[in-house]
Protein backbone atom coordinates (compact mmCIF):
# COMPACT_ATOMS: atom_id res chain seq x y z
CA UNK A 1 0.00 0.00 0.00
CA UNK A 2 1.08 3.34 -0.80
CA UNK A 3 3.14 4.94 2.22
CA UNK A 4 1.08 8.32 1.58
CA UNK A 5 -2.11 7.20 1.54
CA UNK A 6 -1.62 4.90 4.80
CA UNK A 7 -0.95 8.35 6.83
CA UNK A 8 -3.80 9.85 5.15
CA UNK A 9 -5.78 7.14 6.33
CA UNK A 10 -4.14 7.77 10.26
CA UNK A 11 -4.71 11.39 10.11
CA UNK A 12 -9.02 10.86 8.52
CA UNK A 13 -9.38 7.87 11.23
CA UNK A 14 -8.72 10.07 14.35
CA UNK A 15 -10.59 12.98 14.25
CA UNK A 16 -13.54 11.18 12.97
CA UNK A 17 -13.64 8.85 15.87
CA UNK A 18 -13.42 11.92 17.96
CA UNK A 19 -16.30 13.44 16.26
CA UNK A 20 -18.25 9.93 16.44
CA UNK A 21 -17.77 10.11 20.70
CA UNK A 22 -18.59 13.68 20.51
CA UNK A 23 -21.90 13.41 18.55
CA UNK A 24 -23.37 10.35 20.93
CA UNK A 25 -22.47 13.01 24.06
CA UNK A 26 -24.69 15.87 22.26
CA UNK A 27 -27.15 13.52 20.96
CA UNK A 28 -27.67 12.83 24.79
CA UNK A 29 -27.56 16.15 25.94
CA UNK A 30 -30.61 16.80 23.33
CA UNK A 31 -32.96 14.03 24.95
CA UNK A 32 -31.57 11.00 22.62
CA UNK A 33 -32.98 8.27 24.60
CA UNK A 34 -30.30 5.58 22.36
CA UNK A 35 -27.50 8.15 23.24
CA UNK A 36 -28.26 8.25 26.74
CA UNK A 37 -28.63 4.02 27.10
CA UNK A 38 -25.26 4.24 25.08
CA UNK A 39 -23.35 6.22 27.55
CA UNK A 40 -24.76 4.51 30.66
CA UNK A 41 -24.21 1.29 29.72
CA UNK A 42 -20.44 2.46 28.80
CA UNK A 43 -20.26 3.64 32.21
CA UNK A 44 -21.55 1.01 33.91
CA UNK A 45 -19.14 -2.00 31.97
CA UNK A 46 -17.40 -2.19 34.95
CA UNK A 47 -20.56 -3.25 37.33
CA UNK A 48 -21.81 -5.97 35.31
CA UNK A 49 -25.10 -3.75 34.74
CA UNK A 50 -27.17 -3.41 31.00
CA UNK A 51 -29.33 -0.95 31.01
CA UNK A 52 -32.50 -0.22 28.77
CA UNK A 53 -35.19 2.71 28.39
CA UNK A 54 -38.19 4.14 26.87
CA UNK A 55 -39.53 7.76 27.53
CA UNK A 56 -43.08 7.74 28.81
CA UNK A 57 -45.48 10.09 30.00
CA UNK A 58 -42.46 12.90 30.85
CA UNK A 59 -40.39 10.46 32.77
CA UNK A 60 -37.75 8.39 31.70
CA UNK A 61 -38.27 4.31 32.56
CA UNK A 62 -35.21 2.83 32.75
CA UNK A 63 -34.66 -1.09 33.34
CA UNK A 64 -31.22 -2.09 35.02
CA UNK A 65 -30.58 -5.64 34.69
CA UNK A 66 -26.95 -7.80 35.91
CA UNK A 67 -26.93 -11.64 36.23
CA UNK A 68 -26.77 -11.68 40.50
CA UNK A 69 -28.53 -9.38 42.99
CA UNK A 70 -25.02 -7.69 44.19
CA UNK A 71 -24.41 -6.13 41.29
CA UNK A 72 -27.94 -4.17 41.52
CA UNK A 73 -27.75 -2.92 45.48
CA UNK A 74 -29.96 -0.38 45.40
CA UNK A 75 -28.41 3.02 47.13
CA UNK A 76 -24.64 3.03 44.78
CA UNK A 77 -26.54 2.09 41.99
CA UNK A 78 -28.93 4.45 41.95
CA UNK A 79 -26.42 7.28 42.98
CA UNK A 80 -24.18 6.22 40.38
CA UNK A 81 -27.01 6.56 37.57
CA UNK A 82 -28.39 9.69 39.14
CA UNK A 83 -24.55 11.39 38.78
CA UNK A 84 -24.12 10.14 34.88
CA UNK A 85 -26.77 11.88 33.92
CA UNK A 86 -26.94 14.38 35.57
CA UNK A 87 -23.32 14.87 33.78
CA UNK A 88 -25.48 13.64 30.61
CA UNK A 89 -27.95 17.19 31.81
CA UNK A 90 -30.46 15.76 29.05
CA UNK A 91 -32.91 18.20 27.47
CA UNK A 92 -36.16 17.97 28.70
CA UNK A 93 -35.96 15.20 31.33
CA UNK A 94 -36.36 15.37 34.86
CA UNK A 95 -38.04 12.53 36.39
CA UNK A 96 -36.35 8.90 36.06
CA UNK A 97 -37.83 5.65 37.44
CA UNK A 98 -34.90 3.18 37.80
CA UNK A 99 -36.39 -0.42 37.99
CA UNK A 100 -34.10 -3.60 38.65
CA UNK A 101 -34.22 -7.09 37.91
CA UNK A 102 -32.18 -10.67 36.97
CA UNK A 103 -31.16 -10.10 33.51
CA UNK A 104 -33.48 -12.35 30.77
CA UNK A 105 -34.15 -12.89 27.47
CA UNK A 106 -34.86 -9.55 25.06
CA UNK A 107 -37.92 -8.55 25.54
CA UNK A 108 -39.96 -5.98 23.76
CA UNK A 109 -42.53 -5.05 25.55
CA UNK A 110 -40.56 -5.21 29.01
CA UNK A 111 -42.07 -1.91 30.44
CA UNK A 112 -45.88 -3.40 29.81
CA UNK A 113 -44.80 -6.54 31.85
CA UNK A 114 -42.88 -4.65 35.06
CA UNK A 115 -46.33 -2.27 34.95
CA UNK A 116 -48.86 -5.22 35.13
CA UNK A 117 -46.80 -7.18 37.91
CA UNK A 118 -43.86 -5.19 39.79
CA UNK A 119 -44.03 -7.09 42.69
CA UNK A 120 -42.81 -10.55 40.42
CA UNK A 121 -41.05 -8.81 37.56
CA UNK A 122 -38.47 -6.26 39.77
CA UNK A 123 -36.08 -6.69 42.70
CA UNK A 124 -36.72 -2.92 43.16
CA UNK A 125 -37.75 0.50 41.37
CA UNK A 126 -37.12 4.52 42.72
CA UNK A 127 -37.67 7.59 41.00
CA UNK A 128 -35.85 10.25 41.18
CA UNK A 129 -35.44 13.77 39.79
CA UNK A 130 -32.34 15.40 38.31
CA UNK A 131 -31.02 18.34 38.99
CA UNK A 132 -31.57 21.52 36.41
CA UNK A 133 -28.23 22.69 35.07
CA UNK A 134 -27.14 26.06 35.96
CA UNK A 135 -27.58 28.01 32.89
CA UNK A 136 -24.13 30.46 33.42
CA UNK A 137 -22.06 27.04 34.35
CA UNK A 138 -23.47 25.03 31.15
CA UNK A 139 -22.74 28.47 28.89
CA UNK A 140 -19.46 27.96 30.38
CA UNK A 141 -19.15 24.34 29.40
CA UNK A 142 -20.33 25.25 25.54
CA UNK A 143 -17.62 28.30 25.77
CA UNK A 144 -14.99 25.78 27.01
CA UNK A 145 -15.77 23.07 24.11
CA UNK A 146 -15.90 25.24 21.99
CA UNK A 147 -12.15 27.07 22.56
CA UNK A 148 -11.00 22.89 22.98
CA UNK A 149 -12.13 22.43 19.13
CA UNK A 150 -10.51 25.43 18.07
CA UNK A 151 -7.38 24.26 19.90
CA UNK A 152 -7.18 21.17 18.53
CA UNK A 153 -3.39 19.83 17.40
CA UNK A 154 -3.53 19.32 13.66
CA UNK A 155 -2.13 16.17 11.97
CA UNK A 156 0.58 15.16 9.75
CA UNK A 157 -0.97 16.94 6.14
CA UNK A 158 0.16 14.14 3.45
CA UNK A 159 -0.54 14.61 -0.26
CA UNK A 160 -3.23 12.52 -0.31
CA UNK A 161 -4.97 13.35 2.83
CA UNK A 162 -4.21 17.66 2.82
CA UNK A 163 -7.75 18.52 1.12
CA UNK A 164 -9.53 16.47 3.24
CA UNK A 165 -8.02 17.09 6.59
CA UNK A 166 -8.58 21.27 5.49
CA UNK A 167 -12.12 20.70 5.10
CA UNK A 168 -12.85 18.86 7.83
CA UNK A 169 -11.07 21.75 10.12
CA UNK A 170 -13.19 24.73 7.96
CA UNK A 171 -16.27 22.45 8.85
CA UNK A 172 -15.17 22.39 13.08
CA UNK A 173 -13.67 25.56 12.84
CA UNK A 174 -17.28 27.58 11.73
CA UNK A 175 -19.28 25.20 13.94
CA UNK A 176 -17.20 26.20 16.54
CA UNK A 177 -17.22 29.85 15.93
CA UNK A 178 -21.00 29.50 15.61
CA UNK A 179 -20.89 28.36 19.60
CA UNK A 180 -18.72 31.03 20.65
CA UNK A 181 -20.83 33.40 19.15
CA UNK A 182 -24.32 32.19 21.12
CA UNK A 183 -22.36 31.23 24.17
CA UNK A 184 -21.17 34.94 24.05
CA UNK A 185 -24.87 36.97 22.92
CA UNK A 186 -25.84 34.50 26.09
CA UNK A 187 -23.89 36.26 28.69
CA UNK A 188 -24.50 39.85 27.47
CA UNK A 189 -28.60 39.13 27.99
CA UNK A 190 -27.39 37.88 31.43
CA UNK A 191 -25.04 41.05 31.92
CA UNK A 192 -27.49 43.20 30.56
CA UNK A 193 -30.22 42.31 32.70
CA UNK A 194 -28.53 42.32 36.10
CA UNK A 195 -27.44 45.79 34.78
CA UNK A 196 -30.96 46.72 34.29
CA UNK A 197 -32.01 45.51 37.46
CA UNK A 198 -29.26 47.00 39.58
CA UNK A 199 -30.00 49.98 37.94
CA UNK A 200 -33.88 50.26 38.42
CA UNK A 201 -34.56 48.13 41.41
CA UNK A 202 -34.86 50.34 43.72
CA UNK A 203 -37.29 53.03 41.90
CA UNK A 204 -39.58 49.45 41.28
CA UNK A 205 -39.62 49.36 44.92
CA UNK A 206 -40.29 52.66 45.67
CA UNK A 207 -43.22 52.71 43.11
CA UNK A 208 -44.86 49.54 45.10
CA UNK A 209 -45.01 51.21 48.47
CA UNK A 210 -47.86 51.96 50.09
CA UNK A 211 -49.97 55.18 49.28
CA UNK A 212 -50.44 55.48 52.87
CA UNK A 213 -46.93 56.25 53.19
CA UNK A 214 -46.56 58.94 50.40
CA UNK A 215 -49.52 60.71 51.47
CA UNK A 216 -48.46 60.66 55.05
CA UNK A 217 -45.04 61.95 53.69
CA UNK A 218 -46.60 64.62 51.54
CA UNK A 219 -48.73 65.99 54.73
CA UNK A 220 -46.33 66.12 56.95
CA UNK A 221 -44.25 68.18 54.17
CA UNK A 222 -47.23 70.57 53.91
CA UNK A 223 -47.20 70.91 57.67
CA UNK A 224 -43.46 71.87 57.76
CA UNK A 225 -44.15 74.40 54.92
CA UNK A 226 -46.33 76.24 57.34
CA UNK A 227 -45.03 78.64 60.17
CA UNK A 228 -46.08 77.70 63.15
CA UNK A 229 -46.65 79.64 66.33
CA UNK A 230 -44.22 78.43 69.24
CA UNK A 231 -46.46 76.54 72.23
CA UNK A 232 -46.30 78.68 75.40
CA UNK A 233 -44.06 77.81 78.10
CA UNK A 234 -46.96 76.54 80.52
CA UNK A 235 -47.84 74.00 77.70
CA UNK A 236 -51.89 75.60 76.99
CA UNK A 237 -53.22 78.00 74.60
CA UNK A 238 -55.11 81.25 74.93
CA UNK A 239 -58.13 80.58 72.42
CA UNK A 240 -59.09 83.52 70.28
CA UNK A 241 -62.52 84.22 69.00
CA UNK A 242 -61.65 86.75 66.37
CA UNK A 243 -58.64 83.86 64.96
CA UNK A 244 -59.85 80.52 65.02
CA UNK A 245 -57.62 79.44 62.12
CA UNK A 246 -54.65 80.51 64.20
CA UNK A 247 -55.78 79.35 67.59
CA UNK A 248 -56.39 75.86 66.18
CA UNK A 249 -53.01 75.51 64.83
CA UNK A 250 -51.65 76.52 68.18
CA UNK A 251 -53.38 73.46 69.85
CA UNK A 252 -52.26 71.19 67.18
CA UNK A 253 -48.60 72.38 67.17
CA UNK A 254 -49.18 71.57 70.81
CA UNK A 255 -50.77 68.13 70.19
CA UNK A 256 -48.35 67.22 67.83
CA UNK A 257 -45.19 68.19 70.17
CA UNK A 258 -47.10 66.49 73.03
CA UNK A 259 -47.09 63.05 70.81
CA UNK A 260 -43.70 62.45 70.71
CA UNK A 261 -42.79 62.15 74.45
CA UNK A 262 -46.39 60.60 75.36
CA UNK A 263 -46.14 57.16 77.09
CA UNK A 264 -49.26 56.07 79.06
CA UNK A 265 -52.56 56.42 78.28
CA UNK A 266 -53.79 59.09 80.20
CA UNK A 267 -51.20 61.18 77.99
CA UNK A 268 -52.51 59.62 74.76
CA UNK A 269 -56.41 60.62 75.38
CA UNK A 270 -55.36 64.22 76.39
CA UNK A 271 -53.49 64.49 72.89
CA UNK A 272 -56.68 62.79 71.35
CA UNK A 273 -58.90 65.97 72.82
CA UNK A 274 -55.72 68.72 71.38
CA UNK A 275 -56.71 67.39 67.82
CA UNK A 276 -60.25 67.14 68.22
CA UNK A 277 -60.47 70.47 69.83
CA UNK A 278 -58.04 71.73 66.69
CA UNK A 279 -60.29 69.88 64.14
CA UNK A 280 -63.65 71.67 65.89
CA UNK A 281 -62.01 75.14 65.66
CA UNK A 282 -60.89 74.63 62.24
CA UNK A 283 -64.63 73.82 61.05
CA UNK A 284 -65.75 77.16 62.43
CA UNK A 285 -63.36 79.18 59.83
CA UNK A 286 -65.72 81.27 58.21
CA UNK A 287 -66.34 81.14 54.67
CA UNK A 288 -65.14 84.16 53.54
CA UNK A 289 -61.96 83.92 55.26
CA UNK A 290 -58.56 83.47 52.95
CA UNK A 291 -57.67 80.34 54.07
CA UNK A 292 -60.98 78.46 54.08
CA UNK A 293 -60.21 75.82 51.90
CA UNK A 294 -56.76 74.46 53.46
CA UNK A 295 -59.04 74.92 56.87
CA UNK A 296 -61.63 72.32 55.96
CA UNK A 297 -58.87 69.82 54.89
CA UNK A 298 -56.80 70.78 58.19
CA UNK A 299 -60.67 69.84 60.13
CA UNK A 300 -60.67 66.59 58.96
CA UNK A 301 -56.81 65.94 59.03
CA UNK A 302 -57.19 67.21 62.28
CA UNK A 303 -59.83 64.46 62.70
CA UNK A 304 -57.57 61.54 61.78
CA UNK A 305 -54.92 62.48 64.51
CA UNK A 306 -57.65 62.79 67.18
CA UNK A 307 -58.90 58.79 66.45
CA UNK A 308 -54.85 57.77 65.88
CA UNK A 309 -54.38 58.90 69.40
CA UNK A 310 -57.52 57.11 70.71
CA UNK A 311 -56.07 54.37 69.20
CA UNK A 312 -52.55 54.84 71.10
CA UNK A 313 -54.17 55.05 74.16
CA UNK A 314 -56.25 51.68 73.83
CA UNK A 315 -52.80 49.92 72.80
CA UNK A 316 -51.19 51.71 75.94
CA UNK A 317 -54.13 50.85 78.32
CA UNK A 318 -54.03 47.03 77.26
Amino acid sequence: MNPSITQGARAITKPQMIDRINDIAWQAHQGSVAAIIQLLNEKLTKSGVRTRAIFSDGVLQLLCEAANIEQLEQSPLVEQIQEILESIAPRNIRRVNINSRIVREQQLLWLKEISSDRENQLLWSQEITLTQPNIVKQLINDFTQAQAELGKPSFAKTPVSRSLVLVNKEKHKNKSKTKILAAVSLCSLLLLGWVVYAKLGNKIKNLIQPDTSKSLTTQTTKENQIRLPLITPNNTVAESPDDPFGTAVRIANQASASGKVATTSTEWLEIAARWQRASDLMSTVPKNHNRYQEAKIRTQLYKKYSESAQKEAQKTKS
